[in-house]
């Protein structure tokens, strides 16, 4: 395909979604559906890294993301968005101004195409990247490809959510579920989403509701309303994401969960669910204004407590200097990369201490510490107790 036929297939995108298009060629912006509205060159700057997945997602934050199909063989790339799950606000179209550089005397006519972009969950957001995939590298994708689950986890965990669902309606169980239920909260309170993935991998029941329908299907959409208003409320609040976006997410996926026609299907879903909650639990967690590095950087450390990571290995990961990432970090965070590693850590260990019965030893050599008197030192360090006295104290 030629650039112009390129251009065309974007503009049809944009005409039938009403999701803005803007197409790069080595970086280069070629076309923009918001620029062609607004009659403005394709001037706009983009930070295009080579992909790690292919179709993916390039996020300013959680409320302002972006969908990148690279076409394979070419050096054309899309980029499909903003798009928004919950409803645009100020300060959304304050944020899209200041990272697309847009004048202010453009600001009421952004405000306006922004509110028409329509509001679309995680997994249509996916689908329709998926679509673009299929269309223009002739490749399947599956959802929870998005989501870091190996497909062989995803299938396990399918099979034995649904096998237990049916045996949970036909027997009537209910099981005590308080102890998992807070457990999972907190990770996502936490926005660990990597914890999180081995946690909902690892379990071997996820908890029931007893008997809520006469149909296993029904029973598992009854489970995930009432789940799904509970990890907001019990979750996402608490982890510092806004309370009108957590009621217009959880909305915006009970909506898309009446939709669904399998158990798995509802399964599926409520994974995605707590995984997107928790990435936005994270987000919340960073200062305003990050640039897309340092937050890449901030989410990669967050992500790998259990390693000892150094300057180059995460410069690398953004594609960034170790110089660059050191100085950028410390102005945008407020503390070192190094200040930053030690409280993930220790965050985690107050987690590990609190939910797990592993010892000390276990603990210290877990987050990668050189003793356990290290560690007992730099955790006395940041909490003003020893792990031992934070263990025994009551919640």
């Amino acid at each position: 395909m030629e650039a112009i036929e390129y251009v065309s297939f974007c503009r049809r995108f944009f005409a039938a979604t009403g999701i803005p298009v803007n197409l790069l060629r080595a970086g280069v912006p070629v076309y923009s559906s918001f620029g062609e509205r607004m009659e403005l060159q394709n001037t706009a700057s983009w930070a295009v890294y080579p992909p790690t997945k292919n179709p993916g997602f390039s996020a300013i934050n959680p409320d302002l993301e972006y969908g990148r199909v690279h076409v394979e063989g070419t050096d054309f790339d899309l980029f499909i968005g903003p798009i928004f799950t919950t409803e645009v606000t100020d300060v959304l179209v304050h944020e899209f101004i200041q990272e697309t550089k847009l004048p202010q005397e453009y600001r009421e006519q952004t405000e306006e195409l922004l509110r028409a972009v329509p509001v679309s969950s995680h997994p249509q957001f996916i689908r329709y990247l998926l679509f673009l995939h299929l269309c223009l590298n002739h490749k399947e994708g599956n959802v929870e490809d998005f989501f870091g689950e190996e497909t062989s986890a995803a299938k396990r965990r399918n099979a034995r959510e649904t096998a237990e669902a049916v045996d949970a309606k036909e027997h009537e169980e209910a099981h005590d579920s308080y102890a998992f239920e807070m457990e999972l909260y907190r990770y996502v309170a936490h926005g660990d989403v990597d914890r999180l993935k081995k946690f909902l991998d690892q379990t071997q029941k996820f908890p029931a509701e007893g008997r809520t329908a006469k149909t296993p299907l029904r029973h598992a959409k009854n489970t995930f309303i009432g789940f799904a208003a509970k990890a907001g409320i019990l979750g996402a609040i608490p982890g510092g994401v806004d309370t009108e976006k957590v009621y217009q997410l959880t909305d915006l996926y009970m909506q898309e969960c009446e939709k669904l026609q399998t158990v798995e299907e509802v399964n599926r879903l409520r994974y995605i669910f707590l995984i997107d909650l928790c990435e936005r639990a994270g987000a919340a967690k960073m200062p305003a204004g990050l640039s897309p590095e340092i937050r890449q950087a901030a989410e990669f450390i967050r992500n790998h407590t259990n390693t000892n990571l150094v300057v180059d290995e995460i410069a690398e990961v953004i594609h960034r200097s170790a110089s660059w990432l050191m100085r950028t970090f410390k102005a945008e965070m407020g503390m070192s990369v190094g200040e930053y590693m030690t409280s993930c850590k220790i965050e985690e260990a107050c987690d590990l201490l609190r939910f797990s019965d592993q010892s000390l030893a276990e603990i210290s050599a877990y987050l990668g510490y050189s003793s356990q008197a290290y560690f007992q030192n730099i955790f006395k360090k940041n909490m003003g107790v020893t792990p031992g006295q934070y263990r025994r104290k009551p919640e």
